[in-house]
């Protein structure tokens, strides 16, 4: 499993299953990111030592990883809140926003030139959020979670592209997460004292379905996705995580049957995403021929 393009898909099909998981656990978001960090990190740190291949970084190396965990970790914590304000469909077809946002910011943020084909295949996934939902009343807080998530989303993806090429994928999940862990902790009691809860400790089923998210959406996904990342541009990266939606909506359909709430305008939608990914993936295809 070489093949950069097959790396990323799988990556994304286990991030589209995260939404599941994400209904599925109680704890808050807060919480759940934290535990699931905390897993990660233990599981990552001991297995690594074991292997042999734990790596001492110097400080400039770890404030980078640091401050790149920091961004993903607040990016779950709202991706998440946004599962808990609306529902997992909701949540993960905002992520269709991440081309365009790409198309828009990396240019900016690289100092290079906006390329209009890029804008316009991001745009299709804007075009599928407006199809998917009209947009009801009680899912607006759910919306701006989600769009707030899939931005620290993009901002994580160009900022890792800048770094990749410097460390082994396993380092920098270790690092970046524990950054990650480090940057929530602190943050952790204030958000507690706004958003207080009476669960604070997961159940045992959570406690199962925690260490899922941790080993298999987490520590294999984001190493498969950084294998990826070093053979393929951040826009296209992004806009494959265009189908983290459709593999956990579909998902959602047969575990919570949210298809109950969508109408004709969903499968439209669903097909202008697959459409932008196609597209997308075709280019990187014909250029590589």
């Amino acid at each position: 499993m070489r093949n950069p393009l097959v790396q990323l898909h799988l990556a994304v099909f286990l991030w589209g299953f995260t939404g599941v998981l994400g209904r599925l656990i109680h704890l808050n978001e807060g919480l759940l990111v934290w535990y699931r960090l905390l897993i990660t990190i233990i599981t990552l740190f001991f297995f690594m030592y074991w292997k042999g291949t734990l790596q001492i970084l110097n400080g400039k190396q770890i404030v980078h990883l640091f401050f790149a965990g920091s961004i993903i970790a607040i990016h779950w914590v709202f991706f998440y809140g946004s599962i808990k304000a609306a529902n997992v469909s909701i949540a993960l077809t905002c992520l269709s926003s991440a081309g365009l946002f790409t198309a828009l910011l990396e240019p900016l943020l690289n100092h290079s030139k906006w390329k209009l084909q890029d804008i316009g295949l991001g745009c299709l996934g804007i075009a599928g959020i407006a199809l998917i939902f009209h947009f009801d009343g009680h899912f607006k807080l759910g919306i701006v979670y989600g769009l707030i998530a899939t931005l620290l989303s993009v901002l994580f993806s160009i900022y890792n592209k800048r770094i990749v090429q410097s460390f082994h994928p396993q380092t920098m999940i270790l690092y970046e997460l524990t950054g990650g862990w480090l940057c929530l902790s602190i943050l952790l009691p204030v958000y507690l004292w706004y958003f207080p809860t009476n669960q604070y400790f997961p159940s045992l089923p959570d406690s199962g379905w925690l260490v899922v998210l941790s080993w298999g959406c987490t520590i294999i996904a984001m190493d498969l996705s950084f294998r990826a990342l070093k053979k393929v541009s951040v826009f296209t990266q992004n806009l494959t995580l265009n189908l983290e939606p459709v593999y956990g909506i579909l998902l959602a359909f047969m575990i919570y049957q949210e298809n109950r709430e969508l109408g004709t305008s969903f499968y439209l939608g669903f097909g202008l995403i697959l459409l932008s990914v196609t597209l997308q993936t075709w280019r990187v295809v014909k250029k590589k021929s």
